[in-house]
Parts: C-alpha cells; structure tokens; sequence
C-alpha cells in the first residue's frame, strides 16, 4: 500500500480529468462561478446599492449572467449540448464574453468599495462592498479560467 507511480495516477485524481482546474464537468456551463456571483448580487443588494450608477451595472452583470448560466445549465441537462457541434464554441465564447463583463463590473465595484470607505454608513458598507469587490474579480477569473479550458481541450 503505497502511492500509485506517476504514469498510473490520473491527472485529476480520483475526480477526473481537469478537476483541478476546476471541479466540474468542462461541458457543464454552471459551477463555482454561478455561486461567487450569485454571491456578488446578494451583497451588492445588501447595500441597498448605495451607488446606483456604480452598483447597478454590477447588478446587471452578475443577475444577466446567472440567468443565461442557468439556462445553459438547463439547456445542457437536457441534452442539447449532444445535438449541436458548436456547444464548446458557444461555451467558451459565452464565458469569455461574460469574464470581460465581470471584469468590468468588478473594477466599478471596487470603485464603489473605495467610496464607501468614508460614507455615512461607513463600516458595515465597507465590509459589503469589500466582499463582493472580492467575489466579483473571484467569478471574473473563474469565468476566464472555464473558457480558456474549453478552447484547449
């Protein structure tokens, strides 16, 4: 009972081929990254968006990019993604499309973070801002990470 030889290990453990890359399947348009923004709206909204020029583009992004990961999701289980040729070119470029977005939307975030650090309801503002400032650039590379995965398969 030893540790398997190199040759023999699979590159992604037990877990498959690209697990750490990311723990989920590289056709599957739905993982961690719907959860960090899922998390990004919810603390964005917990400052009752306090700066709606700002915060509201944040809002768009990450609520837009729920929906259509959900629907990608559900349009995947139900198995449309074996009828087409063209799911991978559609993932990756939808992914992509969205980690510019989300970029963006985490710069104007971390702007807001920044104003808030001396606003009227200034620490637990903060504290919000700073973590979703967080999940926002999380989900960015997350969504960058997932499409450059799937052009390289």
């Amino acid at each position: 009972a030893g540790l398997p030889l190199a040759a023999e290990a699979s590159p992604g453990g037990p877990w498959g081929e690209g697990f750490f890359l990311l723990p989920c399947s590289s056709e599957a348009p739905a993982c961690p990254w719907q959860v960090c923004g899922t998390w990004v709206w919810i603390l964005v909204a917990a400052t009752t968006v306090y700066f709606p020029l700002l915060q509201g583009w944040v809002m768009y992004v990450s609520l837009t990019s729920s929906l259509i990961s959900l629907l990608l999701l559900l349009s995947y289980l139900l198995g449309f993604h074996r009828n087409s040729e063209n799911w991978k070119v559609l993932d990756s470029l939808y992914h992509g499309a969205t980690a510019i977005l989300y970029l963006s939307a985490a710069v104007l975030q971390a702007n807001a973070t920044i104003q808030s650090e001396a606003g009227p309801k200034s620490p637990l503002y903060y504290q919000l801002n700073s973590a979703a400032s967080f999940f926002s650039f999380l989900t960015s590379f997350l969504y960058i990470l997932h499409a450059f995965s799937i052009y390289y398969q």
